[in-house]
């Protein structure tokens, strides 16, 4: 049977069809709006990611309206802790994070996990890399590894976070899968990439241990030379470790949380738009402007993910002594 709206507007009372409209409408965009939590300051990966994502959702028409708000602290810990204190009135909200919630979980930074969590699905994926000054006397990772083999303390890496962080257990993971001992690695801990940026070219440090989409566009206009990337494949003419035959393979995945016992038609209306927002071409410019690649994992995928990575990084860092 087919209906002809129009006619039935016509011969009803105006205040009635207002009223339908309106529930109607608000049935058919219950994502018209999305709120963007970010455990950290302006300017960061996460930070990045969310602005990135919700550029992409609103520019594609998939939402109308997205909010942000940067919660710093606890090395993502306060915005954890939010977010399941809050959790009644967090339908909206989507939390970004990554690779760190599972290491500062496993170092008790914060006592909850992603499994404290609603998991949304996993977003992009920005792989690891290695650079050198584009002076450098290592011309490549070969070069690298030889002078790390004979005599790691000669070989100074920087990173813009802790010891015992991300760029520490990468660059240990690396040199571990080609032979090295993951302890030897010399780690010159910053405050920030962009200090440790700082600390490569003015040549305090020999290596640069950070995520691909923080020196792509640098390696792109000569400022770095990115010596190897922990992809699978090589990316974009860089040569994978695992294309130099050092079997390391990493991917920072970024991806998003909802507040504890979110309901299974709003979860499943979030994977939804972000699932759509692939195809569109809002998101590959915001993709290609990062680097990143795309690693959709909704669900239970994401949650198998999370495990399998909480395992494997588990086990090097009680190697390294960290746990």
């Amino acid at each position: 049977m087919k209906f002809n709206v129009g006619k039935i507007c016509k011969n009803v009372a105006l205040a009635a069809c207002l009223v339908t409209g309106f529930a109607t409408s608000s049935l058919a965009s219950s994502l018209d709006y999305i709120h963007f939590l970010i455990p950290g300051g302006a300017g960061g990966g996460w930070d990045g990611t969310a602005r990135g994502v919700g550029e992409a959702l609103t520019k594609s028409g998939l939402v109308k309206k997205a909010s942000y708000e940067n919660m710093s602290g606890g090395g993502g810990g306060k915005a954890i802790a939010y977010l399941i204190k809050t959790a009644a009135k967090q339908k909206n909200t989507m939390m970004v994070n990554s690779t760190p919630i599972v290491i500062r979980s496993l170092q008790g930074v914060f006592p909850q996990s992603f499994r404290d969590l609603t998991l949304i699905a996993s977003v992009i994926a920005d792989y690891q890399v290695l650079a050198v000054r584009p002076d450098s006397k290592y011309k490549n990772w070969a070069d690298v590894l030889k002078a790390f083999k004979a005599n790691p303390k000669n070989v100074k890496i920087a990173g813009g976070s802790s010891r015992g962080s991300m760029d520490h257990l990468v660059a240990a993971q690396i040199f571990q899968a080609a032979g090295g001992d993951p302890k030897s690695v010399r780690y010159v801990p910053y405050d920030a990439g962009g200090k440790a940026l700082a600390g490569l070219l003015t040549g305090e440090v020999d290596v640069l241990s950070t995520g691909l989409g923080e020196v792509l566009d640098k390696d792109k206009k000569g400022q770095v030379r990115i010596i190897g990337v922990t992809s699978k494949k090589p990316f974009e003419g860089i040569p994978s470790f695992i294309s130099m035959g050092t079997n390391a393979y990493f991917a920072n995945w970024r991806g998003f949380f909802g507040a504890p016992n979110l309901s299974k038609k709003r979860v499943a209306a979030l994977q939804s738009v972000l699932k759509k927002m692939y195809s569109t071409p809002a998101w590959e410019v915001v993709r290609a402007r990062n680097g990143w690649t795309n690693l959709y994992q909704p669900g239970e995928k994401f949650r198998v993910f999370l495990e399998n990575q909480e395992k494997t990084i588990g086990s090097l860092m009680k190697e390294m002594g960290f746990l």
